[in-house]
């Protein structure tokens, strides 16, 4: 038996990474995934349709079908299941907006190695204030994220035939899980937690919706913001516990409990990895972003949710997948 050499095939598109993510966010800036949709198919009807040359619509069109995102067939073009699904403008789950985004975080990986050595943030960013303008950008940019795991849940908890809810999102962002779930369900209402910059976006994206006199804002930092007693059916946390270290969570999930009704639900949506951290493969690169960008952050194992909700006082707790997320239902 003889032993096959290594390809460096693997390791040269590893190293080449951020290619991808330069090809990607460039497609998504020309909208070259939704012309493709809309029918152009060569580089020529792309450079004419997103008015830019024709030599940079083919090399990306050669990087997309490089990484999967387009396909070849008798020398027209046309999207992957994905990115149609994901990459074209509009769409309700379009993640076009955070490719763009993506491509203006790329320069703080040059820090990566100092911050491994020394085990956190080595730059001070302020960027988790409530006054920064980043966040018009961020929130609606992110929304789509979380669109996949709110419907799931939704489903999961049965909302549409639940009746008369009360609903809170803490940090709900864009309010997206109360926009979805209020659609869902007529007589529900929502109140988010948040900062009252973000809470002007989420307003403004659930007018558009037509949901917004069922919609509720309370203005303030999760952290210090009494949340109740007795007082909702239902909260939501998510994608939040990533950038939060163990006692934080224990303490939040605490005040949750309390807030929630006899019988009531915590939903937690977040990029949680497997017990021994053998998977899956998005969480665990996740977490250097939390290395980078968070003095306590990571993304956390399934055991580490179970053993804060326990302490929190919640007894019925479960696991639902939601790619690259996964929800977890506490009562």
């Amino acid at each position: 038996m003889t032993n096959r050499t290594p390809s460096p095939d693997t390791v040269m598109r590893l190293i080449n990474g951020y290619w991808a993510t330069g090809i990607l966010a460039a497609s998504a800036t020309h909208s070259l995934f939704t012309h493709l949709e809309s029918g152009a198919g060569t580089a020529a009807e792309l450079a004419d349709r997103a008015r830019i040359s024709e030599r940079g619509a083919q090399t990306l069109l050669d990087g997309l079908l490089a990484v999967g995102l387009v396909e070849l067939s008798e020398g027209r073009y046309r999207n992957s299941a994905e990115a149609s699904a994901y990459l074209v403008d509009d769409k309700p789950a379009s993640l076009a907006g955070f490719a763009r985004l993506k491509l203006t975080h790329m320069g703080s990986l040059a820090d990566l190695a100092e911050v491994v050595r020394v085990g956190g943030p080595v730059a001070n960013p302020v960027v988790e204030v409530a006054n920064n303008p980043h966040w018009e950008g961020i929130v609606t940019a992110i929304a789509a994220q979380s669109l996949p795991a709110a419907t799931i849940a939704a489903e999961v908890l049965g909302l549409a035939g639940a009746g008369e809810i009360s609903v809170l999102d803490v940090g709900g962002g864009s309010g997206v899980y109360s926009g979805i779930w209020l659609e869902a369900n007529p007589a529900a209402r929502a109140t988010q937690l948040d900062w009252a910059p973000i809470n002007e976006i989420a307003r403004r994206l659930l007018t558009e919706r037509g949901v917004a006199d069922r919609f509720t804002t309370v203005d303030g930092d999760f952290h210090h913001t009494d949340f109740g007693t007795d007082a909702f059916d239902v909260a939501v946390y998510s994608h939040i516990a990533h950038q939060e270290g163990p006692e934080s969570n224990i303490e939040v999930f605490t005040r949750l409990r309390q807030a929630l009704r006899p019988g009531g639900t915590l939903v937690v949506n977040d990029y949680i990895v497997d017990d021994d951290r053998g998977g899956p493969a998005f969480p665990l690169i996740f977490a250097s972003e939390m290395l980078l960008k968070s003095k306590r952050g990571s993304t956390w194992r399934r055991r580490d949710y179970q053993e804060w909700l326990v302490k929190a006082g919640f007894t019925d707790i479960s696991f639902h997948s939601a790619p690259p997320a996964t929800l977890v239902i506490a009562r």
